[in-house]
């Protein structure tokens, strides 16, 4: 990934963490934990966890719901020329990085 890319990839992150900090009813915690893009920057998907976990499914359909919403707020406070299609998915990665942790802490020490 190009130094342009990783620049894009840190704006979209920290905008949509402030976008959706601000719109959510807080009856969740949304972390936006990384944005991937595809299609030469054409997509970006943006991963998050939520808690609690039986909050993930209504999270990401409301964030679905607000991406238009959201799209227009990096055009106006970001300089990015081609603002990419957004998607909202869980970040799995983390979920399975957060449970190695957990197990890893129940394994006895020597």
């Amino acid at each position: 990934m190009n130094q342009r890319d990783t620049k894009i990839r840190e704006m979209i992150r920290e905008l949509a963490a402030d976008f959706f900090s601000r719109e959510s009813n807080r009856r969740s915690l949304i972390t936006i934990t990384d944005v991937e893009l595809r299609s030469r920057g054409g997509t970006a998907v943006i991963l998050v966890t939520v808690l609690p976990e039986n909050q993930e499914e209504s999270a990401v359909e409301f964030m679905g719901r607000q991406l238009t919403d959201f799209k227009e707020y990096v055009k106006d406070h970001s300089k990015i020329q081609r603002i990419p299609f957004f998607l909202v998915a869980i970040d799995r990665g983390e979920k399975n990085r957060q449970r190695l942790d957990e197990i890893s802490k129940k394994i006895p020490q020597d």
